[in-house]
This record gives C-alpha cells, structure tokens and sequence, in this order.
C-alpha cells in the first residue's frame, strides 16, 4: 500500500469519531423536538377547550419555544460544522439542563418529578464525550438543583407554583440534595463504565470487519491471480462465479458466464455432467480431458469437478480447469519425434541393405536394354523396370536423407532474396502449368537469417510441390514472407483439396504421403530441419478449402541499409 493511502486511510479514520459525534447531536435534537412537542401539544389542547383552567402552564410553552429557538441554532452549529462536536455537546447539554432546571423550579421545587430529566443528559454526556463529560454535566446538574433546592428554603418555589409544592423541611432538603448527587454520580460513572465496554466492543468489531474485509480482497487476489480457471455453481448446475482464468480460458467475459448453466458453456454435454455430479449429488473427483471448441480453433481442457460445502451441506460444485492444448501439442511433438528417430534408425539399415542390390538391378537392365530392339516387347519389359528402379532409388535416397541429415551450416544469408529466387525457379518449372497462379509478397524485400541456406531451400521446395499437388487441377499459390518482431514467417497458402482433421495430425509422419507420386519423406524433412533451426511450423487446412503452413525462424534481422556515397 502507498504512503498516500495510508495516510488518507489513518485521517480517515481519525475523522470517524467527529463524524459520529455529529451525528449523535443531530439525532438528540431530533428527538428533543419530539419530546419537547409531546409534552406542550396536550397542555396547548388543554387550554384552547377549557378556557376555566389554570393558566399557569404559560412556562410550558415559553419553555417550548425556547426550546424550538435554540434547536434551529443547534442545526446551524451542526450545519457549519464550527464549533467543534464536543462544544456543540457542551452547549446543548448546558442549554437542556437550564430547561429542566426551570422545570423543575415551577413544577415541584426540590420534591418535582421533572428532576429525573437531568439524568438523561448526564447519560447523553456519559455516552457522547466519556465519563469525565459525564462527571462534568453531573455537577452543574447537581448545582443547579442545588440552587432550586435553596429557592425552596427562600419560599421562591412555593410562591412561583402556588399550591402545586408544599414547602419541605430542612431534612428532606437535604435527603433531596444527597439523593440526586448521588445518583447523578453514579449515573455518570455506571453509564461512562458502560460506554466504555460498548465502545471496546464496537472497536473489536469494526477491526474484525477490516480484517474480514481484508481476507475477502486476499481471498478475491488469489482466485483472480491463479492461471487456472475456477467457477462455482449451485446444486443445479448454473454458474454463480468465476474468477478470470475462467473468462480467459473460455474467451467469454463475466456477464456471459454467470446465471448460465455450466453444459451449456461447451466443456461437456448434459449426459456427461448428470454422470459426473452422479445421482447423489455427489461430484467425481478424477481429473477429465475435453476438447473444447471455440469459433474456428480447438482447445484441449483437463478439468476436475468437486462438491462446494456451506454449512455442513452441500452447496454447489466447484470446477476448476487449464487449458493443456500447449501441452498436449508438447506431447504430441515428443511423440513425432520419437517415432522419426525410430524410423530413422530402420530407414538407415533399410537403404543400406537396398541400395546395392538395387544398383545393381539397374546396371543389369540397362546392360540387357542396350541388346534388344526398342519394338521388342521384352524393350517395353525393361523400361518399366529401370523406371521403377529409378523410383526406388530417389526413395531411399529420401530415406537417407531423412535417416543421416548432413551437418546444417550456420552462415548469414538473405532469406528474403532466397524466397525470391526460388519462387522465380518454381514460374519457369515444368510442375507450374498454365492453371497455376503463383502470388510472392515479401516485407521487406530483404532480410537476413543465420542458417542453412540449402536446408532452408529444401523446406521451400517440399512445401511448394505438395501445394502443386494439392492443387492438380489448378489453383492459387500465395507466399508470403514476413519479418516480425526477429521472427521471420514464410507462408504457402493453396486453393488446393485440403486435408482432413487426421490427415493434418499425420502430415509430419514419416511415410505418410497422400499423393501417387510422394514418398512420405518431404514433410518429415521439414520438420526435422525447422526443428534443427529452432523454429515451429503450424498447419491450417480444410476438405476443398486449401491449406496454409506457416513456418516460423527465429534470428532474424533486418537488412542494413546501404550507406549513401559522398559527393565529390
């Protein structure tokens, strides 16, 4: 947390008290309103139906609008906020001991029931400002009956409520006095003690609150910083929170995710979620794989799914799932490559044990060729032989090839140049026939690479042909070389018949050639040699839709422009 915030957090808090004082005192006048109004309206009846009546209720209601008066200003003092809260408390507690104390003085004397009000004051001073507030208020309430009781011994009180208050003797003066000082004190200690142990309590209470709240924003970092995504819902299935994995993963935002049944989201149809949550509600706890589909790509998501408990009962479920397509793509990889190291190690052997035979089948035809006439029947015989011989032979050459891989160079070369003059060889070839549209774009039109030039032809090569192939009865072939952030990306793009879902998965496969005329190697090359140079290659297709492959090469840097000679 910043210095600023906790600054602004501590004043905060060193403001809260005033605030609430303010508070309370807007409150008491609310309420001295209220009780002030219930005492006078009665008497205010009283008078305005029976005329006859004693009129010396007249105090009442000036003590009423005194009261009025004095609250309007009390609002305004609470209104400016000047002077502090204590003073206002001060000033109201003194204004409201004056009005009892005149009640008391022409009700009752020292023997009036209105005495009892100064209680309630030195309570209100007790609970607002503490027990030295309460100790204050208490003695000058305790003064000012004190000086009602000493009219009372003067003969004033009597005179003032006629036959209302007889006159009390010296004793029970003085029982009078004792009595309400105190009970005024204990009032204000008893109430100040209590305060006390209520404000301790509140303090307890709004600290577990700050750190209930602070668990509640740890709990709500950690749900939103783990990478895997996290939803809970209730007993029947629907999404009641998600964290942003979750909306990450799903590519979906919030709004979308909650209130929505967790099947209807595409990691599993209905079936599968009854048998998951089984009969008794009870959830599996096996971790599960599905394959996830999303718009135009598709995402593999392991998940597993657990009971949420609340209160001894079953709340929910909670399902927590990541995305393993990187992973699975990893394994997959490992896989390949596996399988062409093993296949290496046989094609090796293989071309081996063939090819010296094989030479010398080849040398035998064409010897026995050289003797018989072209017409013969036994000359049509030995072509086909010797030709099927050569095909055999470029195929374990392949083999070889792909088997024992010469050392790759490192050199620095211009691989936007390369790209350029391959595609010019690729026009005047005898594989691009008139159907055929072949599309270059480069940017920039020149950048440099470390690697095999020769290898980096061959990955070309291999591409374009299964392209051509691809597309026999014509189409549109798009290179596209790109320059990105020291990745340099090569595209071939065909109009071609495309590939199947399997077929994508078994393109780098060795021996796994979907045309007549292929020997299965050429994709299996280009996958070892963009390996060799630290790259990747993704493939794009669909049935009659085309093909894309994209390789990418890191390492690359742009060309340097050239300097500009100096005039003479």
């Amino acid at each position: 947390m910043s210095e600023t915030s906790e600054t602004g957090s501590f004043e905060s808090r060193s403001m809260r008290p005033e605030v609430k004082l303010f508070h309370q005192l807007r409150w008491m006048i609310i309420l001295r309103l209220v009780a002030v109004t219930g005492m006078a309206l009665p008497y205010f009846l009283l008078r305005m139906t029976d005329e006859s009546r004693d009129l010396s209720f007249d105090f009442l209601f000036r003590g009423a609008g005194a009261v009025y008066v004095a609250s309007l200003v009390y609002l305004v003092f609470l209104a400016l906020r000047k002077p502090s809260g204590a003073t206002q408390a001060y000033i109201q507690f003194t204004g409201d001991l004056l009005v009892i104390t005149g009640l008391v003085y022409y009700f009752g004397g020292a023997s009036s029931v209105f005495s009892i009000l100064y209680l309630i004051v030195i309570t209100e001073a007790s609970v607002f400002l503490r027990r030295q507030a309460g100790v204050y208020i208490a003695s000058f309430a305790w003064l000012l009956y004190a000086a009602v009781v000493y009219a009372t011994t003067q003969g004033w009180a009597a005179q003032a409520t006629s036959d209302m208050a007889l006159e009390p003797s010296a004793l029970r003066l003085g029982y009078y006095l004792v009595i309400h000082l105190v009970g005024f004190y204990a009032v204000a200690f008893l109430t100040a003690h209590l305060a006390r142990n209520v404000a301790r309590a509140e303090e307890a209470l709004v600290q577990k609150g700050e750190r209930l709240a602070e668990l509640r924003v740890a709990y709500r970092d950690v749900i939103e910083s783990i990478p895997s995504g996290l939803m809970t819902t209730d007993t029947s299935g629907v999404v009641t929170s998600a964290n942003l994995a979750a909306q990450d993963i799903l590519l979906r935002p919030l709004e979308q995710l909650i209130g929505r049944h967790v099947y209807e989201l595409g990691l599993f149809d209905e079936q599968t979620w009854r048998t998951l949550c089984g009969g008794a509600g009870q959830a599996a706890r096996n971790r599960f794989d599905a394959d996830y589909r999303l718009e135009d790509r598709k995402l593999t998501i392991g998940y597993t799914l657990s009971t949420l408990s609340g209160g001894g009962q079953m709340a929910g479920f909670i399902l927590i799932f990541q995305d393993l397509s990187e992973w699975r793509r990893l394994q997959e990889e490992h896989r390949l490559q596996e399988r062409m190291a093993a296949v290496g190690q046989m094609a090796s052997g293989l071309a081996h044990e063939i090819g010296n035979p094989l030479a010398a089948i080849s040398g035998s035809v064409q010897m026995l060729s050289s003797g018989v006439s072209e017409d013969s029947p036994k000359s049509k015989l030995l072509n086909i032989i010797l030709k099927e011989s050569q095909r055999l032979d470029r195929t374990i050459k392949g083999f070889l090839q792909f088997a024992r891989p010469k050392h790759a160079a490192s050199v620095r070369f211009d691989v936007a140049a390369l790209v350029a003059e391959n595609v010019e060889l690729l026009r005047n070839s005898n594989e691009v026939g008139v159907e055929h549209d072949i599309e270059l774009e480069l940017e920039p039109e020149s950048v440099y690479l470390v690697g095999d030039r020769d290898q980096i032809s061959q990955i070309f090569w291999n591409l374009t042909r299964n392209s051509l192939r691809a597309m026999s009865d014509g189409g549109r072939l798009r290179i596209v070389g790109q320059l990105v952030d020291g990745r340099y990306y090569l595209e071939f793009v065909d109009t071609g018949c495309g590939m199947t879902a399997e077929e994508k998965e078994r393109m780098f496969h060795p021996f796994r050639s979907y045309f007549d005329s292929g020997t299965g190697i050429g994709m299996a090359i280009v996958y070892r040699i963009v390996k060799e140079h630290d790259g990747q290659v993704y493939v794009e297709s669909q049935p009659a839709k085309g093909t894309r492959v994209r390789v990418e090469l890191p390492g690359a840097v742009p060309a340097a422009a050239e300097p500009v000679p100096m005039e003479a």
